[in-house]
């Protein structure tokens, strides 16, 4: 039988003391090796405890986090086969305190009994909704892990409040690792060196840090302060109201690179609302816009502002898009909804999975904006096939 190793990961965890906690990290980081031992501990503890753990499917469970659980219950001579219900995934402690594995496509589960502990695994596969239908019927701790692979509703929904605390750990965190894994990880902080691909790997898998979905349109770009040597060129704009928001990017020259800085992402707003934006930025320089929007167009230039609409046209976007990878491009790091919507912006896939030469339409409201500016700078070797709409 293996000997149980306590790791640094399991040592980090443990002081861990808010409602939710959030765990960010890398490939054989010992996310899930270290939080069952931990609710094992705590329902052994504390009687008549109820731990649900919970992933986007059975048969995810299956090969992830339940087997993981019984090789620990065997690993600490804790396990009683009379103790684990094999057709409901439920193992029933001496004490009465119970750890039940179940998934999110199962809805009677999401909406149904309570419990003290919640273990969200592999979260990022998992909607927000369900999550949120978990949480309120969780009386006690909520644990939450992941790989960080793109920024989803635990950086946006949970870290933001009072009662989460957060840990990021690595596959250095996990002293249980075969040497052998080691080496493979590694292999890749290479490769990362000479390849977009593998950077983004090495910056997930290997160091737990927040990268880029597979498939993203906009792969090339990183984050920086604004320099105080860069020229403004312009703004770009693109409208929004009830669901969707106004979003406005100025665009900078620095040297022979490109730097993206967000102003304003906000819904509900009134072009005459904008307008004051506008005059409070002291924004004087030309806007270009969406020009799918003449009206508004016009009211802001009524209110005395630089409003233009974008030259759009066949495969605009596509085109817009190889634009901005085709440019040294930078994005400043108080940009979060700009930065957020480059992680998550993606290229369609047919049912094959091959990629299509088309975005989804979401994440996409900056990154308009964005486009506007970009292309109304530089020559447009398609000049001929657009117009103004």
């Amino acid at each position: 039988m293996d000997e149980f190793i306590v790791t640094t990961a399991i040592k980090k965890m443990s002081h861990l003391k808010a409602r939710k906690r959030v765990i960010q990290g890398g490939t054989s980081a010992g996310k899930t090796f270290g939080i069952l031992p931990l609710l094992i501990d705590k329902a052994i503890k504390e009687p008549n405890l109820e731990v649900s753990v919970v992933s986007e499917s059975i048969p995810h469970l299956r090969r992830g986090a339940l087997k993981d659980f019984l090789k620990i219950m065997i690993m600490l001579n804790r396990y009683r086969d009379s103790q684990f219900n094999k057709s409901t995934l439920k193992y029933t402690f001496s004490n009465g305190s119970y750890i039940e594995f179940f998934s999110v496509d199962q809805p009677d589960k999401l909406r149904g009994a309570r419990r003290n502990v919640l273990y969200v695994n592999e979260a990022n596969n998992i909607p927000f909704d369900s999550y949120n239908q978990l949480a309120i019927r969780t009386s006690g701790d909520i644990w939450i892990d992941f790989n960080p692979t793109n920024e989803f509703w635990a950086h946006k929904q949970v870290l933001i409040d009072d009662d989460s605390e957060f840990e990021v750990l690595t596959y250095k965190d996990n002293e249980a690792l075969p040497v052998s894994i080691v080496k493979e990880i590694e292999k890749a902080k290479e490769k990362a060196k000479t390849s977009t691909y593998w950077d983004n790997w090495w910056k997930v898998y290997g160091l737990g840090q927040v990268g880029s979905l597979e498939g993203v349109c906009i792969t090339d770009w990183r984050e920086i302060d604004l320099p105080i040597d860069c020229r403004l060129l312009c703004y770009g704009m693109d409208w929004g109201y009830s669901n969707d928001p106004t979003s406005l990017v100025a665009l900078y020259k620095w040297n022979n690179a490109y730097i993206f800085d967000e102003v304003l992402y906000k819904k509900g707003l009134l072009n005459s609302e904008i307008s004051n934006i506008l005059k409070s930025e002291e924004i004087k320089d030309i806007v270009y816009a969406d020009s799918a929007e003449p009206k508004s167009i016009a009211e802001l230039n009524s209110y005395g502002h630089q409003v233009l609409p974008v030259a759009k046209g066949r495969d605009s976007i596509v085109y817009g898009i190889n634009l901005i990878n085709q440019n040294e491009v930078y994005v400043t790091s108080r940009s979060k909804n700009l930065i957020n919507e480059l992680r998550n912006y993606i290229w369609l896939t047919d049912k094959e999975g091959n990629k299509m030469n088309k975005p989804i339409d979401a994440y996409n409201h900056a990154i308009d904006a964005m486009r506007y500016a970009l292309t109304s700078q530089l020559a447009d070797p398609h000049k001929g096939e657009y117009h103004i709409w």
